[in-house]
């Protein structure tokens, strides 16, 4: 069974955090996914950094820019990750743009992961009905989930197809504004989370953008499995360091 689906069938709600490999520091992307896993964190997207990361706010932007300064590329990753299975159990998703893949060699790419114990990818470019017909049968050989996004935006029908071809989780996004940390959120977007949570879907879903305290964390888990914080997180690297991560998840949750 894939990790993924394993933990979400734990009695509890998750937390996931976003980091772009390769940031701070270009060797930080294990020493990372070690004090995450330590701190409790149930799951990780690691970002691949690229040079035009359109749905990422001025934070991740910044993040990756300095990854790929710093000399991170698709095969520097890879051969950090290398061996990261004997030290990480927790479910580790791949989220980036599909360019530097296509680069890289769709093939060749999935067959690292799996490799690797990659669990799953988020692509935001790669559109639902491209990947069910031409690269789910690919990734299914891989042992691949790739999970898909959905907006306050999203027809209703659309959210029932990404339902119906998803593995994983239903990445919801939640506002149509890029990436970015939030204090609190408002009626429109409690609304759109009880929306989703009505319809009953098969896929677990789980909310990413503008999460960065307890309270948030607390507001998107009230209607969905579980939340994914990227842009708080990766300004606490800025300022903290990757020793204190602990400090960031303790006060989350």
């Amino acid at each position: 069974m894939n990790r993924i689906d394993q933990k979400f069938q734990e009695d509890k709600k998750l937390l996931s955090l976003y980091f772009s490999a390769g940031y701070p520091n270009l060797e930080d992307t294990v020493p990372i996914l070690k004090n995450l896993q330590a701190a409790g964190v149930d799951m990780v997207e690691i970002g691949l950094p690229f040079s035009d990361p359109l749905a990422d706010g001025p934070t991740i932007q910044e993040s990756s820019t300095q990854a790929l300064r710093n000399g991170m590329t698709t095969e520097k990753l890879f051969n950090q990750l290398e061996g990261i299975r004997e030290h990480i159990d927790i479910p580790l998703v791949l989220m980036g743009y599909f360019n530097p893949m296509m680069q890289y060699g769709i093939e060749k790419f999935c067959q690292r992961c799996e490799a690797i114990g990659i669990d799953g990818l988020i692509i935001p470019d790669l559109p639902v009905d491209v990947y069910h017909e031409q690269y789910k049968n690919l990734f299914d050989q891989h042992g691949l989930y790739n999970m898909f996004l959905i907006t306050p935006q999203t027809p209703k029908e659309r959210i029932r197809f990404i339902d119906r071809v998803s593995n994983g989780f239903i990445y919801m996004v939640s506002s149509a504004a890029v990436t970015g940390a939030q204090s609190t959120f408002g009626a429109s977007q409690t609304s759109y989370f009880e929306r989703i949570a009505n319809m009953n879907l098969n896929t677990p879903t789980v909310v990413g953008f503008g999460i960065s305290n307890a309270e948030t964390y607390t507001a998107v888990t009230t209607h969905s499995k579980g939340a994914i914080i990227g842009s708080a997180f990766i300004k606490f690297l800025k300022e903290k360091g990757v020793d204190q991560i602990h400090d960031f998840v303790a006060e989350i949750r």
